[in-house]
């Protein structure tokens, strides 16, 4: 029993016991059907709810258990006494040792314990989880089974419709509504897209994963991760919770996979390009229609012919591979799989018409920029042109190192806005420009208004000339201030393709 901290002299310990109530009892509560909703916010707290006070990086909910109480909270989940709880005889506190993974235990108990019904698959690193988690459901949809996924781009709990996704890894509540949704609608697997804030918070507790994949690890999320180490160590928490039966899919090209394999208790699959590993990949052939491979594990081979061009495509084609063979599915249907799914939206899309190729790429990190650009390169036979910015209210750090590789692959440069929040996008590109070795070259332009950068770059552009468009990606808004604005980066392409 923790001891009241700071209460008021007057309220006994027969108060506190009066008004207190152990996890199991709440748990059992919430697991009955019709049990109280759960909170970690307290401004969506309303009678007869649960909140929980979950201490984050910003604010710590034990500061709001008052707000919550007077919202009409009827149980408290804290980690000391809710005076608040105590006074009001209606409401009643449950003391935990640590909150941060309570929301989840009780979201799953109150959905029926979906997580338990579904084979779960993860994918985490800077890049490539969002293409990792697309083919890995094209391999098991292929397979004729149904797979939920949870990502970037969108959340799809098989009900043939799919949602906007607001992060790319929900709270736990939102992941234990989508798969008990997943569940009634005959998923059997889902896949999921694990950021680094959702692992340093404790998002995917109560989640015993099949198999989990780490892509790679670039500079991105220091402006929440302060350090490279806490970033991987966000990253590792999702190995080291793996259980003795699952798979820990590495990527043994990716710098600190070796280190993640050391903190897990899982057995390791490793894969790579022509590497020394389980699971490879020999390239036959590449352009901008995309790549023939031939994928091999345990002596055995089958052939992939995807439309997505690329190294790091064909090690994500591998790390999705990975996951579906440590899933139980065989190679042949695998590799049928990875050659089925024809397009990510925004990753490496094609903008359709006219005379002169623009691509659109989400790429908004100096490695995922040097990984397209790079591709894009040897099979440009023009000039290859980029127009891309930076985030406001993100990781300064890789600003000036988005310049620099931008100006060591591409012919052309537009430096432009990418949802700039609440920063001063020219004091965004100032910060961009000041990577490059030569700003005052007639290669490099800067354009803050994007809409315009966008028309600059086609304009410009010959036939035989390569656009990227890169950062924005799938993304429909430009974040200006704290408000959303309509704008997509293909619709703005679209519009100036038909023009020329």
């Amino acid at each position: 029993m923790v001891e009241p901290r700071g209460l008021s002299a007057k309220i006994d310990r027969n108060s506190v016991l009066r008004n207190c109530m152990n996890f199991d009892e709440l748990l059992k509560l919430v697991s009955s059907g019709n049990g109280p909703r759960i909170c970690v916010d307290s401004r969506e707290v309303a009678d007869g709810d649960i909140f929980v006070a979950v201490k984050g990086t910003a604010s710590d909910g034990h500061d709001f258990i008052a707000q919550a109480v007077a919202n009409g909270a009827r149980y408290i989940v804290c980690q000391q006494i809710a005076q608040y709880a105590i006074r009001n005889r209606q409401c009643k506190s449950v003391v935990v040792d640590d909150t941060a993974q309570a929301p989840a235990i009780l979201a799953q108990a109150a959905n029926g314990n979906p997580a338990a019904k579904l084979t779960n698959l993860a994918v985490t690193g800077t890049n490539g989880k969002t293409t990792v988690a697309f083919l890995v459901r094209s391999i098991i949809s292929g397979a004729g089974h149904k797979c939920g996924l949870i990502g970037t781009i969108m959340y799809d709990t098989c009900s043939g419709n799919s949602y906007e996704a607001t992060l790319t890894t929900p709270d736990c509540l939102d992941i234990a509504a989508r798969q008990a949704e997943m569940v009634r609608n005959g998923a059997e697997y889902m896949v999921i897209e694990a950021s680094s804030h959702a692992l340093s918070q404790d998002r995917l507790s109560r989640i015993n994963f099949r198999a989990a994949a780490f892509t790679n690890l670039a500079g991105d999320h220091l402006d929440y991760h302060k350090t490279e180490q806490d970033y991987l160590a966000a990253k590792t928490r999702l190995f080291s919770a793996l259980g003795p039966n699952a798979a820990a899919v590495l990527n043994r090209q990716a710098r600190r996979a070796e280190f993640i394999a050391g903190q897990t208790g899982a057995a390791v699959l490793w894969y790579g390009i022509k590497a020394k590993a389980d699971l490879t990949a020999h390239i036959e052939s590449m352009d901008t229609d995309g790549t023939t491979f031939a994928i091999e594990y345990c002596g055995q081979s089958s052939t992939v012919r995807t439309p997505l061009p690329g190294l790091y495509n064909v090690s994500n084609c591998l790390a999705a591979a990975g996951l579906c063979l440590a899933a139980g599915f065989d190679l042949e249907t695998v590799a049928a799989g990875l050659s089925a799914l024809k397009a990510i939206p925004g990753r490496l899309e094609k903008v359709e018409g006219g005379d002169i190729s623009v691509i659109i790429d989400y790429a908004h990190t100096d490695d995922a920029l040097k990984n397209v650009l790079a591709t894009l390169k040897p099979l440009c036979r023009g000039n290859l042109r980029v127009v891309f910015g930076c985030g406001g209210d993100r990781d300064k750090t890789k600003r000036p190192r988005m310049a620099r590789v931008a100006e060591q692959l591409a012919d052309f440069v537009i430096v432009t806005s990418d949802n700039p929040r609440t920063e001063e996008p020219a004091e965004i590109i100032n910060d961009v420009i000041a990577g490059f070795e030569n700003g005052d070259s007639k290669a490099i332009t800067v354009e803050p208004d994007r809409k315009k950068a966008i028309e600059l770059a086609i304009e410009a552009a010959d036939t035989n000339d390569i656009v990227l468009i890169a950062g924005k990606g799938h993304e429909t808004y430009q974040i200006i201030g704290t408000q959303k604005f309509d704008f997509s980066d293909k619709e703005i392409a679209l519009n100036y393709i038909s023009k020329r």
